[in-house]
C-alpha cells in the first residue's frame, strides 16, 4: 500500500481544458454510479455549448491522474471561477470580506458540476488514486497557486477523503428529497399523510385540472427541435424575468439531447392542444432528478403540479426510489420532501480568512444540524408514516 501510494505521488496531476482531450470511455469507466451529470457526455456538452469557458466565468481546468501508458487513473471535474453564481454553496460573504481587506479571492477552484446543486462524486478513481487529487488540489492552495479550493456537493467517500486531511473545512447545507416507501400509485402516497396535508394536495391538483390543462410525458429520442426550442423559451424565461441571463445556452439541451438521450425525460403541460409549460428532469439509477422548469403564461399552481406532483406520479408509476426535485424550497417540505444534509469541503490559502470562515462555519454546521432536526417535524407524514 505504501508503495503505491508512493508510485502515485510521483505522477504529476495534469489539468485539462478540455474533457474531450480524455476519452469518454476511460472517463465514465471511473464513475461509481448512473449519475448523469458526471457523465463525459454531461460536462462536455457544457463546454462545447459555451455554457461554461470563454467569458462566463467558468474556465475548466479538470484535474486527471494519468499512468505511464496514458490511461486516466483518477479525475476531478474542475473550473476556475471568477465569481460565484451557479454554484449553490454560498460564499458571497466571504469575497466581500476579502474585497474589503484587499485580499484576492478570485480566481479560486471549484470541483463539481456547473449549476446543478446535486450531491455526487467529485474524486474519481480507485481511494488510493483519489487520495492524490486530495493531495494535489492541497498544494495548489497551500503554494499560493489559488486563493482556495471549494468542492461542492460531495459523496460519502469523498467526505471521508477530504474529512481525514488536514486543512479542509467542512461545510453543510440542507436540501428536500422525497422518498418512495414503496407507494403503489399517487393515492397510496396521499393516505400516508395527514388529513390536512391530503387535502391541501388534492385541492392543489384539482385546481390545475379545472384550468383544462393536461400533461405528456416524453423521452429524450422523441425530443425534435421545436420541442428544444419551447423547452429553452420555458427554461430562460425563469431568468429572464428577474432580469437576469440563463446559465445554459440553447445548443446545450439539443446536444445533450443526442447524446444521452436515454437519460432525459421532459413533461409538458398543454392547455387545449397548446404546451405552455415545462419541467426538465434526468434519470439516472433509481434517482429521477428534476432540473429546469418554465411557463410562458400564469397559472395558479402548475409550478407545483408541473415540478412536484407530476415527478411523484412518475417516480412511483416506475418504481424510482427517490426524486430530487433541486435546491432549497421550504414548500418541498409540507409536500413530502424530506431535509436531507449536504455537504462541501474548502481549503483557503490566506490564514486570517481561514480562521474566520472556519470560526463561522462551526455555528453554521450546529445551525443547520438543528434546523434539519426542527424541519423534519413539518413533514405531512402520518405518525404512523414516518418511518
Amino acid at each position: 500500500m505504501l508503495a503505491l501510494r508512493a508510485r502515485l505521488s510521483a505522477m504529476p496531476i495534469q489539468t485539462l481544458s478540455r474533457l474531450a482531450e480524455i476519452d469518454a470511455r476511460q472517463w465514465d469507466a471511473l464513475l461509481p454510479d448512473d449519475q448523469p451529470f458526471l457523465r463525459h457526455a454531461f460536462l462536455c456538452a457544457l463546454e462545447e455549448s459555451c455554457s461554461v469557458g470563454g467569458r462566463t466565468g467558468w474556465k475548466p481546468a479538470h484535474r486527471v491522474l494519468l499512468d505511464d501508458d496514458g490511461r486516466l487513473l483518477a479525475a476531478a471535474p474542475a473550473y476556475l471561477k471568477s465569481h460565484s453564481y451557479g454554484e449553490y454553496v454560498f460564499d458571497w460573504s466571504w469575497a466581500d470580506a476579502c474585497l474589503r481587506a484587499g485580499i484576492p479571492y478570485y480566481p479560486k477552484l471549484l470541483v463539481g458540476v456547473p449549476f446543478t446543486p446535486v450531491g455526487g462524486t467529485r474524486l474519481l478513481g480507485a481511494p488510493e488514486a483519489a487520495l492524490s487529487l486530495v493531495g494535489a488540489l492541497a498544494g495548489e492552495v497551500d503554494e499560493g497557486r489559488c486563493s482556495g479550493v471549494h468542492v461542492n456537493f460531495t459523496d460519502a467517500r469523498a467526505d471521508a477523503l477530504f474529512g481525514g486531511a488536514d486543512g479542509w473545512l467542512e461545510r453543510l447545507g440542507c436540501q428536500y428529497h422525497w422518498r418512495n416507501r414503496g407507494y403503489r400509485d399517487f393515492q397510496d402516497f396521499l393516505d400516508a399523510l395527514s388529513s390536512r396535508k391530503r387535502k391541501q394536495i388534492r385541492k392543489e391538483r384539482e385546481q390545475v385540472a379545472g384550468l383544462g390543462l393536461d400533461f405528456v410525458w416524453m423521452e429524450g429520442r422523441e425530443l425534435s427541435e421545436a420541442h428544444w426550442d419551447f423547452v429553452y423559451a420555458c427554461y430562460s424565461s425563469t431568468y429572464e424575468v428577474r432580469g437576469q441571463a440563463p446559465y445554459l445556452s440553447r445548443e446545450f439541451f439539443s446536444l445533450l439531447g443526442a447524446r444521452m438521450p436515454e437519460a432525459i425525460r421532459v413533461v409538458f403541460a398543454h392547455q387545449h392542444g397548446r404546451p405552455v409549460a415545462m419541467a426538465f428532469s434526468l434519470l439516472g439509477g433509481d434517482t429521477l432528478y428534476g432540473r429546469y422548469w418554465g411557463c410562458l403564461a400564469e397559472f395558479d399552481r402548475l409550478h407545483f403540479e408541473t415540478c412536484f406532483y407530476q415527478g411523484l406520479d412518475f417516480a412511483i408509476g416506475h418504481g424510482l426510489q427517490r426524486f430530487d426535485a433541486g435546491a432549497q424550497g421550504e414548500h418541498k417540505l409540507i409536500r413530502g420532501f424530506e431535509p436531507v444534509i449536504t455537504r462541501s469541503w474548502h481549503r483557503l490559502g490566506h490564514p486570517g480568512l481561514r480562521d474566520a470562515v472556519e470560526e463561522f462555519l462551526a455555528g453554521e454546521r450546529a445551525g443547520i444540524l438543528a434546523y434539519a432536526e426542527e424541519a423534519r417535524t413539518a413533514l405531512p407524514y402520518r405518525q404512523d408514516c414516518s418511518s
